[in-house]
């Protein structure tokens, strides 16, 4: 829903606004709707699929959790019997049920930080992108020696786009989403850390309607965001967009590889 910018007036704008709201919804993690209009996650100073490949061997058993709609597992390639995997958003989960059980991967419906549905001992290792867990469940479902890998979203991720948008959000939602919190935490649970990072990095919007979309379907960081709501914000948004040609914020991630002890 791409459009020249400098050709609209507010009335058609905000016309466009609007259906970018109305049309927020995603199945599984697919965010091609604006996959031209916005950069994200480009340049982080690693690859955490390349990173989970470095661990990874096809005798594992493997547990991938949040996954989503499978997209970011089926990358990693493993043998679908090795294969174990949970999701607990009720959209993705009939999602998932139609597409991963059918190829022999072993999925059920599960929030990562509730009682995992999996014997004691189970797991190789285990995957998590940008999904919650539950320290204790890790450890009872890991094998001795088994390893954790996490890329998670920081506490300050689009913290600039959330305060220029809803500037009466005045702290982050999840305050202790840092690296050295989580690493820490794993630690006092037995756990031994065998590398890590964490960056800030740039988010770049192309045209104000993309930045509405995914305001929409990040709702855990823009909290109770619509158009009508915040329009005047909006327009403030395109006028930057028509000087510089870019809406700039940043993206916080961190990774964590663990062994259970």
């Amino acid at each position: 829903m791409s459009y020249k910018k400098d050709t609209l007036d507010k009335d058609k704008l905000y016309e466009l606004w609007k259906k970018e709201e109305e049309i927020a919804y995603i199945k599984g993690w697919d965010f091609s709707h604006i996959a031209d209009r916005y950069v994200e996650e480009d340049t982080l100073p690693w690859d955490f699929k390349l990173v989970i490949k470095n661990y990874l061997t096809d005798q594992m058993s493997l547990l991938d959790m949040e996954t989503g709609g499978g997209e970011f597992l089926f990358e990693l390639n493993h043998p679908y019997l090795k294969t174990s995997a949970i999701e607990g958003y009720k959209p993705n989960v009939e999602f998932c049920k139609n597409k991963l059980l059918p190829m022999g991967i072993d999925f059920k419906e599960a929030d990562g930080t509730n009682i995992l549905p999996f014997d004691d001992n189970k797991f190789d290792i285990v995957t998590n992108r940008h999904g919650d867990y539950n320290i204790k469940e890790l450890k009872r479902v890991l094998k001795p020696d088994g390893i954790f890998l996490t890329q998670q979203v920081g506490a300050e991720n689009d913290w600039e786009l959330i305060k220029f948008l809803q500037p009466e959000i005045k702290d982050v939602a999840y305050p202790k989403q840092y690296l050295k919190y989580r690493k820490k935490e794993l630690e006092e649970n037995g756990f031994e850390i065998i590398e890590c990072d964490e960056t800030f990095q740039p988010i770049k919007f192309y045209d104000v309607g993309a930045l509405v979309w995914y305001a929409r379907i990040i709702e855990w960081e823009f909290i109770d965001f619509e158009v009508d709501k915040y329009l005047d914000n909006l327009y403030k948004a395109q006028e930057i967009l028509d000087k510089y040609g870019v809406i700039k914020g940043s993206i916080h991630r961190f990774y964590i590889v663990a062994s259970k002890c």
